[in-house]
Formats: structure tokens, C-alpha cells, sequence
């Protein structure tokens, strides 16, 4: 078991999960420019990975096409672990994500990491542009990640007609991604680290942890569990100015529940103004986990967060308007959490 997945084994990790937010009036461009600046802050202060997500359709997110974002992050830093978080894997034939993370490991190799997940991460009409079928709900997704492990690793003595170039040999880092205890069980049975997007489905986090804790079966990967959690972070110097910041993102959550999702919007002096109070209320249920405030706030949430979840790793997803407050954010965190 002496694979380099870049797990911490001495003390609670941190790392960077990055939506690639197109802000209002900015551009893809503009986010995909902020995104490598901030991977580039992120390695100077010591976070264990930066990973970026698969979505499609969506106006404010600038990661649909993952795998060449990750190596834009990759090619501009120099040691931090970059990855997704996650590749929706139904749909991608398994070839082409073995072939095209076997390219970056063979680029970067020791430092990419492949997130999964089983969801479509878009709308109907979306799925269906993609060539998939909407009614499946993943039920295929534990067959296509066995087709897509058999690429890495053909088992022994069994013939292929079929070889990912790159691809076949390298050892790339799994992790299965959730927000229900399906991939905590599946991760649990292969031996893999699990990673639960806690940030959005904060309902099934316990379950999915214990799940996961429970089930576990040690692994050429892992001897033990490794549970990484979500985290959505707002950061600033006064609990205030977070709040403040932290409207973007409601915003953002807000034009979700309305079936109209957008760009990233300035942030606004009272979101409530903004919603109805049935609105309100489901923006509180869904980020009722969000970490929001002041240095002193954001490390007694974080450890406080810590310690329910037993997390070895937090993953940080930060949804702020303006770019330097969005940086500023994560170096608090940072300073925080160090001390």
C-alpha cells in the first residue's frame, strides 16, 4: 500500500474545490485566468490539492471541459495535487477519461488526481446533448468505473484488444465522490477514499460518513478510511463584511431553486429583500454547514466541523463576487487553521 495519493496522515488537511465562477460582467476567460492565480496562492499557502468540477449549461461555472482545466492549473503550479471534483463518469466512455488522465499523470505525474462521480451535473436537455440517458440515475456508474479501473490495470492474464495510451500502467489516485451513501458504499467495498459533498447535501453527511467508516475494506490503496468533506467557506476580516460577501452565493443558490441559474452576482445589502421566505428557507436548510465570518468565527466553525465530521481532509469551495476577497478568503482560512 505505498501509492502516493497525497493523503495526510499527520493532521487535518486542507485543499481548494474551485467552481470556475464567471462572475456578472466578466467572462470564461476572466475565470479561468482567476482560477489559476488562485491555484498558484493556494500552493504558496500550503493547501493539499486543487480540484475543479464537471458542469454543463451553466452560465456562472467555467469548468465544463475538466480535464483541460486541470492541466491549465497544473501547467502554472508546481507541486500542489490538482484533480476533479469531480468527472461525472456516465457521462464519458471510461477509454477516453482513462486516456485523458493518463495524459496528465504522464504531464504531472505524482500530482493529478481523479474525483468521480455519478451524477449528471447538468439539466434533461443537457444530458440528452451529452448522449445519455436521462432515467438511468447512475445505476451503470459501478460497471463503468470497473471498465475505467480495468484500463489503468488490466487484471492479470486476461487479453485486451483495447489499450489507454496513455493511460494503462500509471497509477492514478481514485476517489469516489457522493451526496447520498451510494459512492460511500461502493468507495467502502473497493477500498477507496471517499469525498462528500457536504457544501450542498449537508442531509446525508453523517449517514454516508458512517456508511463509509463502517464498510471499509482495506485496499492495495488504503489500509484505512479517508474521508474528505465539503466545505462552503466565506471569509473577511469582520463576521459582517463575510456575510456581506457570502450574498453572491445565495444569490447564486437562489436563481438554482428558480430553474434559472446565471452568473455569479454582486453581493447585496439584504438577500432577504431578494426572496420570497419559502426561498429563504431553503437557502438556510441547504447551507446550513457554510462556514460564514470573521478569522475568530471561521476557526471555531471549521474545528467545530472537524471534530463532528472526524474529517482526515476539508475541501474548501469559496463563491465570492470579487476576486481578491475570494483570495483573501482562503488566506484566512489558512492563517487560521495553521495556528
Amino acid at each position: 500500500m505505498n501509492h502516493d495519493m497525497g493523503l495526510a496522515r499527520d493532521g487535518l488537511a486542507l485543499s481548494v474545490l474551485d467552481l470556475a465562477p464567471i462572475v456578472e460582467g466578466a467572462s470564461a476567460a476572466d475565470a479561468l485566468r482567476n482560477s489559476l492565480d488562485l491555484a498558484r496562492r493556494a500552493e504558496d499557502l500550503g493547501y493539499r490539492r486543487y480540484w475543479v468540477a464537471e458542469h454543463h449549461s451553466m452560465p456562472g461555472i467555467a469548468s465544463s471541459a475538466t480535464s483541460v482545466v486541470i492541466a491549465h492549473i497544473a501547467g502554472g503550479t508546481k507541486h500542489i495535487r490538482v484533480g476533479s471534483g469531480g468527472i461525472m463518469l456516465p457521462n464519458h466512455a471510461p477509454l477516453v477519461v482513462a486516456e485523458q488522465f493518463g495524459t496528465l499523470a504522464s504531464l504531472y505525474p505524482g500530482r493529478i488526481d481523479l474525483g468521480l462521480g455519478r451524477a449528471p451535473g447538468t439539466d434533461t436537455p443537457t444530458i440528452r446533448a451529452l448522449r445519455r440517458t436521462p432515467d438511468r440515475h447512475g445505476a451503470d456508474f459501478p460497471d463503468l468505473l470497473a471498465e475505467l479501473r480495468a484500463f489503468f490495470h488490466p487484471p492479470a492474464g486476461e487479453p485486451r484488444s483495447v489499450h489507454a495510451v496513455p493511460g494503462e500502467g500509471i497509477d492514478i489516485p481514485i476517489w469516489l465522490l457522493g451526496s447520498s451513501d451510494f459512492s460511500a458504499r461502493l468507495a467502502a467495498e473497493l477500498g477507496l477514499p471517499f469525498a462528500y459533498a457536504s457544501h450542498f447535501a449537508p442531509d446525508y453527511l453523517f449517514v454516508a460518513l458512517d456508511v463509509y467508516r463502517t464498510h471499509f475494506q482495506p485496499s492495495e490503496w488504503l489500509s484505512e478510511p479517508y474521508a474528505m468533506v465539503g466545505a462552503a467557506v466565506v471569509a473577511a476580516l469582520t463576521d459582517e463584511e463575510a456575510e456581506y460577501l457570502a450574498t453572491s452565493s445565495q444569490l447564486q443558490q437562489l436563481s438554482l431553486l428558480r430553474g434559472r441559474p446565471g452568473q455569479l452576482k454582486p453581493p447585496v445589502d439584504n438577500i432577504e429583500d431578494w426572496c420570497t421566505p419559502m426561498e429563504w428557507q431553503a437557502i438556510q436548510t441547504r447551507s446550513r454547514l457554510a462556514v460564514v465570518g470573521g478569522p475568530d468565527t471561521v476557526r471555531r466553525k471549521l474545528e467545530a466541523f472537524r471534530d463532528a465530521t472526524k474529517a482526515d481532509e476539508i475541501i474548501i469551495t469559496t463563491q465570492i463576487y470579487d476576486h481578491a476577497a475570494r483570495v483573501r478568503s482562503y488566506e484566512i482560512v489558512a492563517e487560521v487553521m495553521r495556528k
